[in-house]
């Protein structure tokens, strides 16, 4: 279940690093139960690795979800809310304070440039299966308008 467990530098908690198995559920689904289960999987996933007496961040955050998949997927605006969901109350207070949010999905079939990426990334990648990787990370407020 647990894809890696990320080291957290000495008095910086973020960033906050995760990979867990695929497919995403989509915000459309309507089974609840699943529903349910999929927000607790991810929960105990980014509790496990917390470091112990990590404080739930009042801060605003950015987070950037990304599928590789091989296959079919479901959009990519569809599976961000119940990841965020799901990191409420063991990441940050409440999901208003992600300022910044990026979804992507990558077909885990392609060539990519291997450098600067995380040791999380590339033991999923090592599996060889859908996985789901999540990374939340402070805001950097920005002067630009895009």
């Amino acid at each position: 279940m647990l894809s890696c467990v990320y080291t957290f530098l000495q008095g910086n908690m973020f960033p906050i690093e995760f990979t867990f198995d695929g497919p995403p559920l989509s915000l459309q689904s309507k089974n609840k139960v699943r529903k349910r289960a999929y927000k607790q999987n991810i929960e105990t996933i980014a509790r496990g690795i917390l470091p112990a007496g990590f404080v739930v961040s009042p801060d605003d955050l950015e987070i950037t979800i990304t599928y590789y998949h091989d296959g079919a997927s479901p959009d990519v605006d569809n599976i961000i809310k119940p990841i965020q969901d799901a990191l409420v109350g063991v990441v940050y207070v409440d999901d208003k304070q992600i300022a910044h949010s990026t979804s992507r999905k990558r077909d885990i079939n392609r060539g990519y440039k291997v450098r600067h990426v995380s040791a999380c990334i590339l033991e999923s990648f090592g599996k060889g299966n859908d996985f789901i990787h999540v990374k939340v990370d402070t805001h950097t407020p920005s002067e630009d308008l895009d």
